[in-house]
């Protein structure tokens, strides 16, 4: 006879691939690649910038 098998270590394997499946379809979903992420943080400087050098000096 073989051995005894712990279905528990195949249940959470499962469980696993399936938590590991969802979060790879949110990331292609919901996520942005690293370049996308520059030029979005790039227009956020230079919109402060430009206001910063519109502002009123008193």
């Amino acid at each position: 006879m073989g051995k005894p098998v712990s279905l528990n270590r195949y249940r959470k394997e499962k469980v696993r691939a399936e938590k590991k499946a969802r979060a790879d379809e949110n990331a292609v979903k919901f996520g942005r690649s690293k370049p996308e992420k520059m030029i979005v943080k790039l227009q956020q400087d230079k919109t402060r910038r430009d206001l910063d050098n519109h502002e009123l000096d008193e």
